[in-house]
């Protein structure tokens, strides 16, 4: 991946999205750009414009945390948008452009992981890697994902079910939205971690095989996931609409923790007692 490049295109998409009002600027009637324009950034972020025009060039190497800072503010950047610019000023500086391209070592749950996740018994709960690999589920998650994880890779990965697997379309009632959550994280993962080889296959792999991938990746969203609602239609049990929560798991960074519940009382709450006990008959099923 060419980290100038990336970091050129994540700044143009955020320029083009501010627009002027948005910042105390006159919006004017005959403006020839998307958004922002350049001379307003460096304004606003208090750089001139010939040094913001450089740096929105992919030249972040000699931004400081002041001038990035800056940057961030002026044009309206959230929290996960902030941090990937610092990843992508990170990428582009001479140490990062030496790094070479790594594939992580394969990771296996230790047994006491497997225990905790076992422990979960009312909601699905799994570990997932940047890439959106299941590592590792409970019970609960195996029978969620079951379609996710009939697969002929030896790591199931969601990405790869939800753009290169008719079955998504049913399993995700909201398809849409889901298609641009999982893009936006691989994204992120990207910015946080761009010399991973397996993670920039995967990228390569769902851009050329899906339109929908292509076009999405293109827009340079990025996001934090950590807590939300999604809803699911199980083959088996039907509609579930399920909170989660996500948590990096401190002794492995770059791996989160996830665990879905549905709201006490709730027909959800009902369907994923039937998913448990339909997860449990197949179980005994498979053992005789």
């Amino acid at each position: 991946m060419d980290n100038r490049q990336e970091a050129r295109a994540f700044l143009m998409s955020r320029r083009e999205h501010v627009r002027p009002e948005h910042v105390g600027l006159p919006p004017g009637s005959n403006r020839r750009v998307k958004g922002l324009r350049r001379s307003e950034v460096a304004i606003l972020a208090g750089v001139s414009v010939e040094y913001y025009t450089r740096l929105e060039r992919g030249a972040l190497t000699s931004a400081s945390p002041e001038v990035l800072d800056g940057i961030a503010r002026a044009l309206l950047l959230d929290d996960a948008e902030r941090a990937h610019l610092f990843n992508l000023a990170q990428a582009t500086s001479p140490t990062g452009r030496r790094r070479r391209r790594r594939t992580p070592k394969p990771w296996t749950p230790h047994r006491s992981l497997q225990w905790v996740l076992d422990a979960v018994t009312v909601g699905p709960a799994f570990v997932r890697n940047g890439r959106l690999d299941l590592l590792a589920t409970n019970d609960l998650a195996r029978a969620l994902y079951k379609d996710v994880l009939d697969t002929p890779t030896d790591t199931p990965n969601m990405a790869r079910f939800a753009f290169l697997d008719d079955r998504a379309h049913d399993f995700y009632p909201d398809w849409e939205a889901f298609a641009d959550i999982t893009v936006a994280i691989l994204r992120t993962e990207a910015g946080r971690d761009p010399y991973n080889k397996s993670l920039h296959d995967l990228i390569g792999e769902l851009s050329t095989r899906s339109e929908d991938f292509r076009s999405r990746w293109g827009q340079q969203h990025v996001r934090h996931h950590g807590t939300g609602s999604k809803t699911f239609h199980h083959s088996v049990v039907g509609e579930l609409e399920l909170a989660y929560e996500g948590m990096q798991m401190e002794i492995d960074p770059g791996l989160t923790l996830t665990i879905y519940a549905a709201e006490p009382g709730s027909i959800s709450a009902e369907r994923l007692q039937l998913l448990a006990n339909w997860a449990a008959t197949e179980s005994r099923e498979a053992t005789h």
